[in-house]
């Protein structure tokens, strides 16, 4: 039986799943991803969605009725 957790919550500290965690493909990704880029790329990469992000045109969210 798998044990359903909320990750974003019950993790704040480190992983409580271990081994077992359902995430640990994208765990293992992150950690990559921060040994091979250096912290320029990183912030060049936030400027850059940030940039995106600002010239984006406003979503309208309607209320229902």
């Amino acid at each position: 039986m798998e044990q359903k957790i909320n990750c974003a919550e019950v993790c704040v500290n480190g992983c409580i799943l271990g081994d077992k965690c359902p995430n640990i493909e994208f765990r293992e990704a992150a950690s990559q991803f921060i040994k091979e880029t250096s912290l320029d790329e990183m912030l060049a990469i936030a400027e850059e969605r940030l940039r995106k992000k600002m010239t984006e045109p406003p979503k309208w969210v309607l209320p229902e009725d």
